[in-house]
Order: C-alpha cells, then sequence, then structure tokens
C-alpha cells in the first residue's frame, strides 16, 4: 500500500541550473498525482521513471509561472503519447479561462478531455475522493488566491482479532458483522463490545502540501497530524521582511508550521536563488523542529505504514 511523494522540483521564480520549479508526483495505492506543475515538470517526471499517462489528476495552488508553466506542455504531450482518459485538473479562478483561452489556439485535437475544477482558496474543503484516500484543499496566506492540499488516506476497515475469533468461536456472519462495527452476542449471551474483538490494521497517513504562503496557524491546524509536511521556506529568518513583502515564508517559520501541526515530518522547499547552499535553511528550521529535512529532487520520500497489533 504505497504512499509516497517524489519530489520534482525545489526552485522558486528565479530559475537555476541546480534546482527546478516546483511541482511535487504523489503516488497513493499505484494512483498517481500531480501537484504544482512548474516548468520542466514533464521531463522530471520522466527522469524520475513516472509515466505521465498514469497521472489521474493535476493539483495547482496558484497562477504563479514557477507552479504552472509546466502544465499545458505537459498536457500537450500526454496527448502525443496516446492518452484517452480525462485529466482533472484542480486549480484556483481564473485557471479555467486561461485553459479555455489556450486551446483556442493549441492543442484543439486533443484526444483526451481536460476537465477544470475551480478551487475556492477562501474555503477548507473536499475536493477529490475515491475508495482509498480524499483530497482537501487548505486555504494559504500569498500576494494572490492560493491553495495547498492535503491528501489523506482514508481509514481501513475492521479487522477481527483472531483470538476472539478462536476464544467465542466466531463464525462467518458473525465476522461480517464485526467488521461493519456492530456488537456481537454470543450463544450464552456474552455482549461482546466492537472495539474488543476488533483493530484498525493500520493508521491512515496523510501528507500536506503548502506552497507559497505566509506562516498560518489556520493552514497548520487544518494539516495537523500529517505525516509528511511540505512548507514553502523561501528565505532565512534574517531575510523575513522581504519574506513578508513578497507573501513567503522563512525556513523557522515553516518549523512554526509543522510544530504547531505535530507533523511527522517536515521538508522545506521553493529556495530563494539567492541562497545557493540551503543548510543555513535547514539549521534554522530545526532550532524549532529538529525532524527537517531540505526536500531534495528526484528523490523520492516514502510514507511508511504504521501497523496496530
Amino acid at each position: 500500500m504505497t504512499f509516497q511523494v517524489t519530489v520534482l522540483g525545489t526552485g522558486s521564480a528565479k530559475p537555476t541550473i541546480h534546482r527546478h520549479h516546483s511541482a511535487h508526483a504523489l503516488n497513493v495505492h499505484e494512483q498517481f498525482y500531480l501537484v504544482d506543475c512548474g516548468e520542466g515538470t514533464q521531463s522530471r517526471l520522466i527522469e524520475c521513471g513516472i509515466n505521465p499517462l498514469k497521472l489521474n489528476a493535476a493539483f495547482i495552488s496558484h497562477l504563479h509561472g514557477d507552479h504552472t508553466y509546466g502544465l499545458f506542455p505537459l498536457i500537450s504531450t500526454m496527448g502525443l503519447m496516446g492518452r484517452r482518459t480525462p485529466l482533472t485538473v484542480f486549480a484556483p479562478a481564473p485557471m479555467g479561462e486561461v485553459m479555455n483561452c489556450h486551446y483556442r489556439y493549441f492543442d484543439t485535437n486533443l484526444p483526451f478531455e481536460v476537465v477544470y475544477r475551480e478551487v475556492d482558496t477562501r474555503k477548507h474543503a473536499l475536493l477529490h475522493e475515491n475508495s482509498v484516500m480524499e483530497v482537501w484543499s487548505i486555504p494559504l496566506r500569498h500576494r494572490i488566491p492560493t491553495a495547498g492540499y492535503l491528501f489523506r488516506e482514508k481509514r481501513p476497515g475492521l479487522n477481527v482479532r483472531k483470538e476472539a475469533i478462536a476464544r467465542y468461536g466466531l463464525g462467518i456472519a458473525q465476522i461480517a458483522a464485526a467488521k461493519r462495527g456492530e456488537p456481537l452476542t454470543t450463544a450464552d449471551g456474552t455482549l461482546l463490545p466492537n472495539d474488543e474483538i476488533t483493530y484498525t490494521p493500520y493508521e491512515p497517513r496523510s501528507y500536506a502540501y503548502c506552497s507559497d504562503t505566509m506562516y498560518s496557524g489556520k493552514a497548520a491546524g487544518i494539516v495537523h497530524g500529517a505525516n509528511l509536511l511540505y512548507h514553502e521556506a523561501t528565505f532565512a529568518h534574517a531575510d523575513r521582511a522581504l519574506a513578508r513583502e513578497t507573501g513567503h515564508s522563512t525556513a523557522l517559520q515553516a518549523a512554526k508550521a509543522a510544530v504547531k501541526a505535530e507533523a511527522g515530518r517536515l521538508l522545506i522547499g521553493h529556495f530563494s536563488s539567492r541562497y545557493k547552499e540551503v543548510s543555513l535553511l535547514v539549521e534554522e528550521a530545526r532550532t524549532l523542529f529538529p525532524a527537517t529535512e531540505a526536500a531534495q529532487e528526484r528523490h523520492t520520500y516514502d510514507i511508511p505504514i504504521i501497523r496496530n497489533a
């Protein structure tokens, strides 16, 4: 039951030879999703061995070029690769208008449908769900309307304890009832509370993407308990005035968000081109939140399953 995040880009607006623009690829139970799509994303996907045709949907945080300029080339390439299944793009307005304009002049004969779903950046709302996970929007604080995204596994079905089956001689119908969450009554009239005979096989996992944004206590509360939190850390705290002016966070503020969220791990990224090395940013964040790493491009971060006894 895979839950992995592959970082495709860690840079911010100004291109550098060492960092690509923002994009993450998420694999949840072998279902693939794209979060942001900066310039060059399709090349990064190929480098990382991720087939673009496997992408089920793309989630765009906001309409700045370093988060969107790779989307239309990627969609065009999908058409060349023979994609037939629809691709859903979740993004704030006016992305629908931008897409309509593009398709009046480019990719006019795509062999698949691109479906646009507008994201209200003011609301924490359920955007997408299937049998194994949900995707929620996270209102963020940036210069233009921006949303982060919370990917969360659904709670798995109950398992019945083997010792309970043996001890009480539970039959198939009773086991099925217990898995539905029902209490049981044995042949001698003993009531068996459901929580004494069942257990959740593993804890649901979650990943949160918060970029671009200033520090937001509200956003940190929404992603509370996230196993992996990606939070932008464009600047060092010494440059906090510039961060505030441009609607970004410092590494220390990213760590503050992780502390409030009680996250398992913090990945920081969206680094300003002024920092050739990001060790300063990591060290800064670790003073508040030791479980901090600098996101590494083309690296896949696994969120391991935690099984219950």
